[in-house]
């Protein structure tokens, strides 16, 4: 390969990944549906709708297996598995050992998320993750996904991204709840923390009891690039510096080490410690900070939400991770909102690239999305997916990109022509500097 097309880095699988409440549908007994009723998604749309793929999942998996996807990052639904405080539905548990069993009989290895953003009601309404006291009840989950499931599925995510979680919910209260403290911010960052690693304990621990050895746990952390406008202005450079600590500095270092420095408090049951087997990295975009907002600078390429598209921030933000927590790297989550499939190519190319020509120790990439999904904030309204979904019939198509990743999979890298297809691609680019104020994931 030449300057312009590049080999996987050896070891690296490239995947997919998803959210139950993403794609699924069906369901109304969690927090984001209760968010859709009280009129907070842009487009109205409704993630009982989604993908429907709780009933069309042997179609979708068939459609993971036909792109050459061997790694898939998904979840599953606490709500549908725990509908009532302490009543678990066997059903359900049943159905999901039946899709792990359907993607393992295909040769694709899951990666099974716990809890990606949403909750049963009746955990939001006992005060979720603010409350301390529910930490034993989200235990009394995983124990329970864990003894059911245990066995089929040996890597796990805890929590996927706990500080958009806390901020979208608890400071920005453009998600679910809706409060607007920085105080609650800090108490379910906490919390959030206790979850994550008393469930790693519990994870190694009851699979090490049925026999297994290979059992591998990690979050989901999100990561950007925070950046100040002006370097040379010290209230740039402070906002940028406050920022990045607040939001993925502090809450890194509980959740991998159960080091709380401050303004966390260490809980008097955690110990310090080693909570990860692997580095989980969530990541999209870079931030340009002149006050106490998520700002995007001028003249810089952007998707269709307005993200600014920053490739080489996917290396330094996992090389910082490294260098901190050194062992094997997991890109849990990194794609593009590109509705029309114009430049996504273009996206996936720069940053495997990127990845590839580093010395850094990369062993999985999972794309966001495998489908156009439900999209938190903005419903169907914002696509991600490599496949297409209409959503009135529910009709999957396989996009140009997802032809593209098929392809790259295979060849296990990027010929020189194939690259100079992806560089014809033209991103989007800002005319001028904006302040995000919706989705930050």
């Amino acid at each position: 390969m030449n300057n312009n097309g590049f080999r996987l880095k050896p070891g690296l699988k490239p995947g997919v990944a998803t959210s139950a409440t993403q794609i699924e549908g069906g369901d109304r007994n969690n927090s984001w549906y209760d968010w859709y009723l009280k009129g907070k998604i842009k487009d109205n749309s409704n993630p009982k709708r989604a993908n429907r793929h709780y009933d069309l999942f042997r179609e979708d998996t068939e459609l993971l297996k036909e792109i050459g996807i061997e790694h898939y990052r998904f979840g599953v639904e606490w709500s549908r598995i725990e509908p009532d405080n302490g009543v678990f539905d066997e059903e359900v548990l049943s159905h999901y050992r039946e899709e792990i069993s359907l993607l393992k009989q295909y040769g694709i290895q899951p990666l099974l998320t716990l809890h990606h953003f949403t909750n049963p009601m009746w955990f939001e309404d006992l005060d979720a993750f603010e409350n301390p006291e529910n930490i034993p009840l989200f235990l009394r989950y995983v124990e329970k996904v864990i003894s059911s499931l245990g066995d089929l599925v040996n890597e796990y995510i805890t929590i996927n991204e706990p500080n958009v979680y806390a901020v979208g919910g608890y400071f920005f209260g453009i998600w679910p709840p809706g409060k607007k403290s920085i105080r609650s911010v800090l108490k379910v960052y906490q919390n959030l923390s206790c979850c994550h690693i008393q469930s790693y304990r519990l994870i190694h621990s009851l699979r090490e009891k049925t026999g297994y050895n290979d059992t591998k746990v990690g979050f989901a952390h999100h990561m950007r690039i925070f950046e100040a406008k002006n370097p040379k202005n010290p209230v740039h450079v402070l906002y940028a510096n406050v920022m990045d600590r607040l939001f993925q500095e502090s809450i890194c270092k509980a959740f991998m080490t159960g080091d709380f420095d401050f303004p966390l408090k260490r809980p008097k049951d955690i110990v310090k410690g080693k909570y990860y087997d692997f580095i989980g990295l969530n990541y999209y975009t870079r931030s340009t900070i002149s006050r106490f907002e998520d700002g995007v600078k001028e003249n810089v390429p952007v998707n269709d939400l307005g993200w600014e598209i920053y490739p080489q921030g996917i290396v330094v933000c996992a090389k910082r991770l490294y260098e901190q927590y050194p062992s094997p790297i997991y890109i849990t989550e990194n794609g593009t909102c590109d509705n029309e499939d114009s430049f996504r190519c273009r996206y996936i190319y720069e940053h495997l690239k990127a990845l590839s020509e580093s010395d850094l120790p990369v062993e999985r990439y999972y794309h966001w999305c495998f489908l156009d999904n439900f999209e938190w904030l903005e419903g169907e309204s914002a696509r991600f997916g490599l496949v297409h979904v209409d959503y009135e019939t529910q009709k999957r198509t396989l996009k140009k990109s997802g032809l593209f990743y098929s392809q790259l999979i295979a060849q296990e890298g990027i010929s020189e022509e194939t690259a100079l297809e992806c560089l014809s691609e033209e991103y989007k680019t800002s005319n001028k500097e904006t302040i995000r104020t919706g989705d930050w994931t």
